[in-house]
């Protein structure tokens, strides 16, 4: 066989394995860029001030709970509905009490909303705002809990990543301290519904 009939075989092959070697290795940066597109799920925009709870447990302490009995709140928060809300789901006690919370953008009243359930079978709907790093609520209550008629809070991460929530109910017409609390991200604690 001449040399160049040796070199037309060749050089083809040599053209097909240089084309098979780029088109797996872009198809290798295409999974990769899409892996790295699933790590950072999508969440509706008006929900990104939550990131950084999603996908954590918090454990806390309320301040006004005596050492001897400590009324301690497991919170774990989600990612729900395809990015499109947050979910909180939280305990008390080991199922004392609890509820779960759905937080949404609404596109109509251009704010986010949340409706809050609880075990104790009141639930609440409220409004949420964030600037400079802190979240102001507030809700109305429906249903009978205690005399409380409105919930004010305030929320924000504070350094080192501990979480700080506190709150203050509407009871008989005048403001009171509702609770007080600072979570720690601890992922061996569980929200536990009895």
């Amino acid at each position: 066989m001449s040399e160049s009939r040796c070199n037309d075989i060749i050089q083809p092959k040599a053209n097909m394995t240089n084309r098979t070697v780029l088109l797996l290795l872009s198809s290798l940066a295409m999974g990769f860029s899409m892996l790295g597109a699933e790590s950072e799920p999508t969440l509706n925009p008006h929900l990104e001030v939550l990131r950084p709870l999603l996908g954590k447990t918090w454990k806390g302490t309320f301040n006004d709970s005596k050492p001897e009995k400590p009324t301690i709140d497991v919170a774990r928060w989600e990612r729900a509905l395809n990015g499109q809300a947050v979910r909180l789901l939280h305990s008390i006690n080991q199922g004392m009490y609890g509820g779960e919370t759905l937080f949404v953008w609404n596109q109509k009243t251009q704010q986010v909303e949340y409706f809050y359930f609880t075990t104790a079978g009141y639930m609440t709907t409220g409004t949420m705002t964030a600037k400079d790093g802190r979240i102001d609520t507030r809700e109305k209550v429906e249903g009978d809990a205690g005399g409380v008629t409105e919930v004010r809070g305030t929320s924000e991460i504070l350094p080192g990543g501990k979480f700080h929530v506190k709150a203050e109910y509407l009871k008989n017409g005048q403001w009171v301290l509702g609770h007080e609390v600072t979570y720690q991200e601890d992922p061996s604690s569980q929200v536990v519904f009895k």
